[in-house]
């Protein structure tokens, strides 16, 4: 008998909240019922974006800024409902990741932290569902990265016995999961998706995003500035590893710009068609290096809209297909949502929602913690 739990994400990339109502079955079945997108009032997004680094009187302001975000995602959740007919009652449960603004796994007293902005009693109140979230620390605890939690849902949903298959998602930043033929599924973050792309284009076009990366595709990509970006040390350490904006940063890109371009006359558009590169050739070096035997890569997130970047990817991956995950029956926008409500059924049944074969926790964990209805 399957269940129906709401997931709720919003990303690195800050462009918002998919939410999706599914059913879930102890099986593996998955099937959405509805999906949304809802993008992020402006006032908001920039908040987000600002906490992301050190800021006068940050802790009024982030707790402010996470009753926003519940706010957000109670009006997801009504769309949700609207469009399926059903009422609170008939949900089991909402996966809410909430809003990274620090990721520091590990470090400074060997266990660090990560930080998602939320407030999950107010979406608990707001919405009349119980919520689930809190759903990264307790991997952190147990000596783990917690990032990225999607490999155990990829393999739940897109395993197949006998295939290698990497499951690519370029969101902020991008990760690689590996479902090895053996059953044994792997996955660590690669470095930047979409976020140095999106900074570059905002500021230089003043649009949120290159649409279907049609400005990249129109510059020329310069060697030594991709060459600067490559020698960073991220891109050699061994997984498990996790990353976010506290390394890839604009103030990172613009430390390689000057390190290659002082006075500043390197074209706009060649920037944006070298972070392009960058993404795509990070990522495809991961899928060579540890998914030698994949047989198909499938691309989620917002990076699989991106044509420029798709086909840069297939370029560097000549002999192997990459496909959006639509391919596979789950759009590449839905992917990550899915795998929060999924999370969330994982929970309510106390059962792990980690792998420790990603993260390097000492084992798999149950995620997150429950604020029950009223």
């Amino acid at each position: 008998m399957a269940d129906l739990f709401i997931g709720l994400m919003s990303g690195t990339s800050l462009d918002g909240i998919d939410g999706v109502l599914v059913d879930l079955d102890v099986a593996g079945g998955l099937k959405v019922r509805a999906h949304r997108h809802a993008p992020f009032p402006g006032t908001l997004a920039d908040e987000l974006l600002a906490l992301n680094a050190v800021q006068e009187n940050e802790l009024h302001r982030a707790a402010l800024a996470g009753n926003a975000l519940a706010r957000e995602y109670a009006k997801v959740v009504a769309s949700l409902l609207d469009a399926t007919g059903l009422t609170p009652r008939g949900v089991r449960a909402i996966g809410a990741h909430g809003q990274t603004v620090r990721h520091r796994p590990l470090e400074f007293d060997g266990t660090g932290y990560t930080l998602q902005l939320n407030n999950p009693a107010l979406l608990a109140e707001l919405t009349g569902i119980d919520v689930v979230a809190d759903l990264r620390s307790r991997d952190l605890a147990a000596g783990g990265q917690g990032a990225p939690l999607v490999p155990a849902f990829h393999r739940a949903v897109f395993a197949q016995a006998g295939r290698t298959i990497g499951i690519l998602n370029v969101g902020g930043m991008s990760n690689l999961a590996v479902l090895a033929s053996d059953g044994v599924t792997t996955g660590f973050d690669c470095g930047p998706g979409n976020a140095l792309m999106d900074h570059w284009c905002k500021l230089h076009l003043g649009q949120p995003f290159d649409v279907e990366g049609a400005w990249a595709a129109g510059g020329v990509v310069n060697e030594r500035l991709l060459a600067s970006m490559l020698a960073e040390p991220y891109f050699a350490l061994p997984p498990p590893k996790s990353t976010g904006r506290d390394l890839f940063r604009p103030e990172w890109l613009h430390s390689h710009l000057g390190a290659v371009d002082s006075a500043g006359t390197l074209p706009p558009q060649d920037v944006q068609a070298t972070l392009a590169e960058l993404t795509a050739r990070a990522c495809a070096h991961d899928v060579r290096r540890h998914a030698p035997d994949a047989t198909e890569l499938l691309v989620c997130g917002g990076g699989a809209f991106n044509r420029h970047l798709m086909a840069r990817l297939a370029a560097q991956l000549r002999g192997l297909p990459v496909h959006d995950s639509v391919a596979w029956g789950l759009p590449a926008d839905q992917v990550e949502a899915c795998a929060f409500a999924w999370l969330a059924f994982r929970f309510v049944r106390r059962e792990p929602g980690s792998l420790a074969s990603v993260t390097g926790a000492r084992g798999a964990r149950v995620l997150g913690a429950l604020y029950p209805a009223a």
